[in-house]
């Protein structure tokens, strides 16, 4: 305590003796007051006293005046009295002025002017003596003010106080270092088990390490290698990508989330090309957990997913909002519609209730359409409905369309299982059903055909329910946006060419069939995808495990690639990433795939003009519907 006194009082010593050379140092810079000279204002007054008496002094000129007998005192003393009475000269008009005639008064007597010499008086007065100072006299030796001193003591005096200064504040630093060096630095306390325990269990402990762990995990993961020697030519293992085979990149599977469970829908983010998402079922022997989960997967992160959802109901669809990357939407087997938000926690920020005017059946497919100023969540489920949905109003629907068919022999109801929108379009929609017919369907009545299913065509070609159905993109040169492919647990995939409606009337239920069917496949075939890079690849899943990608322009027999996927178990979904390089799959064990196609996703400038003329030949080919107004 006595050092640290000691140190306060050399730190307010040398804060005084900083003001101190400061209020000096104003003090010099100041400027000097003037001394004041005798000549103050009052010898503005004393001027004027003396010219007042001057003027006194002075004689005027006197003014003639007479009297009342006409005689004049101007010769008289200026300043005498006379018993007579004085009269000025009358302010009348004279003579010369047109007025009275010479020498005649205004009451009737006469003016007889007389002439007198006057003798003036000059008086020498002299001038009043002005006592003038200047500056010289009152700055004199033996004046009684107090003399400074000179600018070399003033000079040797700021060097004294600096130096003092500078003493000063080097004490005052080895008396901190020495304080510091005497201080013993307290060991940490040592926590209970209980406190240990509560800190490893607090929420903020638990997210900061699972942020941290995350990005070192992603920094460890990176497989660039730094040591490569770019002089030296290509290994002989070296995967050759620009043919015919496919690497893995990936392989998502976490024993806590998806043991168990089969996915049911993978989907890669529009926004981060890195992140894909997938949907789960219920795990049959964990009673405890969530029915449903919904995992977002990074490539640069393999072990455990980034963010995990939870849903009351198995999550049978699945996909990342298309304008909003933080938004993820789901389908459950319950029938809501679920929202999630990567900035939330794991349950969902928006659900559809369940009630009549939504879904009462599974939902087994999604779709958005419109702009990003205006879009709409478009559901069908298996009990015949379809909902628009708004993504911030999910009370209830924007409009409901039940999709009957009254012209099936059987039943009216259609049990919807696939969506699909062509690339541009809002209104016209295509269904894939349970019992293998696809239909197409209006969300708004128009000129030539009503709301709801269009009984003028149904696509029939496929024995069993379909599993997938996707339209092709629209890019490119050329605009192949009416075909559409299909996929069935008849072992089949099939392609089709939408109908425009017709000139002439048609029957209702007109039949239209498939333009080409593959059936390579050793199993239910449950999901196929046009790639988005290339226009005349698409890829295949399939029960017995195996992926396979198509390639039109250079056969249409057999997949230009196929391989066996993990440990051969069924695959459920499949999706393809931005840049078309990329090929997402779901199986039914709880793994996510990521498959690397290579160069071949890249297209040439000539494959539109080759699957022209591919997509002619199946034309020209086609036995049935001749007679159903083909345009091509």
């Amino acid at each position: 305590m006595d050092r640290r006194e000691e140190l306060e009082k050399k730190r307010l010593k040398l804060a005084e003796l900083r003001r101190a050379r400061l209020e000096r140092r104003d003090a010099l810079m100041a400027p000097q007051p003037t001394r004041a000279s005798t000549s103050t204002p009052g010898s503005t007054s004393s001027r004027r006293d003396l010219d007042d008496l001057v003027a006194s002094l002075v004689d005027r000129p006197a003014t003639p005046t007479l009297t009342i007998d006409g005689s004049s005192d101007a010769g008289s003393d200026r300043g005498a009295t006379s018993s007579s009475a004085v009269m000025s000269p009358p302010p009348y008009p004279t003579e010369s002025q047109g007025g009275l005639p010479h020498g005649a008064l205004p009451f009737g007597g006469r003016l007889i002017p007389e002439f007198t010499s006057v003798e003036a008086v000059i008086f020498d007065i002299p001038p009043k003596e002005r006592v003038v100072y200047n500056k010289e006299v009152q700055t004199v030796e033996g004046s009684f003010e107090p003399q400074g001193p000179s600018e070399e003591e003033l000079r040797e005096q700021i060097k004294e106080e600096f130096a003092k200064e500078e003493q000063l504040r080097l004490e005052i630093l080895e008396a901190e270092r020495l304080e510091n060096e005497a201080v013993v630095p307290q060991e940490a306390p040592e926590l209970t088990d209980e406190e240990r325990k509560s800190i490893v269990q607090s929420a903020e402990f638990v997210d900061f390490i699972d942020h941290s762990s995350k990005i070192l995990e992603r920094a460890m993961t990176e497989k660039y290698d730094f040591m490569k020697d770019y002089t030296l030519g290509l290994d002989d293992d070296t995967e050759d990508l620009n043919g015919s085979r496919m690497r893995l990149v990936s392989s998502f599977h976490d024993d806590r989330w998806s043991k168990n469970r089969s996915v049911t829908d993978v989907g890669w983010s529009t926004k981060h090309p890195e992140l894909l998402v997938s949907s789960y079922n219920k795990n049959p022997l964990a009673v405890n957990e969530p029915d449903g989960i919904v995992c977002v997967w990074n490539i640069h992160l393999a072990d455990r997913p980034e963010f995990v959802f939870h849903s009351q109901s198995d999550v049978l669809t699945v996909r990342f909002s298309d304008f909003h990357p933080n938004l993820i939407i789901g389908g459950t087997y319950s029938g809501q519609i679920l929202l999630w938000d990567t900035r939330a926690k794991s349950l969902p920020v928006l659900k559809t209730h369940l009630s009549v005017g939504g879904h009462t059946h599974p939902v087994y497919a999604l779709d958005m359409v419109g702009t990003q100023n205006a879009h709409n969540l478009v559901s069908v489920s298996t009990d015949g409905t379809m909902c628009s949905w708004q993504l911030d109003m999910l009370a209830q629907p924007q409009e409901t369309l039940a999709l009957d068919n009254p012209s099936h022999p059987t039943t009216d109801e259609v049990a919807v299982t696939t969506l699909g929108f062509p690339d541009g379009e809002t209104n016209a929609f295509w269904v894939g059903t349970e019992e293998g017919n696809v239909y197409q369907a209006n969300r708004y009545g128009r000129a030539q055909s009503k709301a709801g299913i269009n009984t003028a065509y149904s696509y029939k070609g496929h024995f069993g329910p379909i599993t997938g159905l996707h339209f092709h993109p629209l890019f490119g040169p050329m605009d192949f946006s009416d075909l559409y492919l299909t996929s069935s647990v008849d072992w089949t995939v099939k392609l089709w060419r939408k109908r425009t409606h017709p000139k002439l009337p048609t029957p209702d239920n007109a039949v239209v069939h498939p333009l080409y069917s593959f059936e390579t496949a050793d199993d239910y075939v449950y999901d196929v995808k046009w790639s988005p890079t290339h226009p005349a690849i698409f890829g295949t899943v399939e029960g017995s495990g195996k992926f396979e990608v198509w390639n039109l322009n250079l056969d249409t027999e057999v997949p230009v690639m196929s391989t066996v996927v993990g440990a051969g178990k069924a695959l459920n979904k499949l999706s393809w990433s931005k840049d078309g390089r990329h090929a997402a799959i779901g199986s039914s064990d709880g793994h996510v795939y990521v498959y690397d196609i290579g160069e071949m996703a890249t297209p040439r400038a000539e494959d539109w003009n080759v699957l022209q003329r591919t997509v002619n030949e199946m034309i020209s080919t086609q036995t049935h519907g001749n007679t159903l107004g083909n345009d091509y």
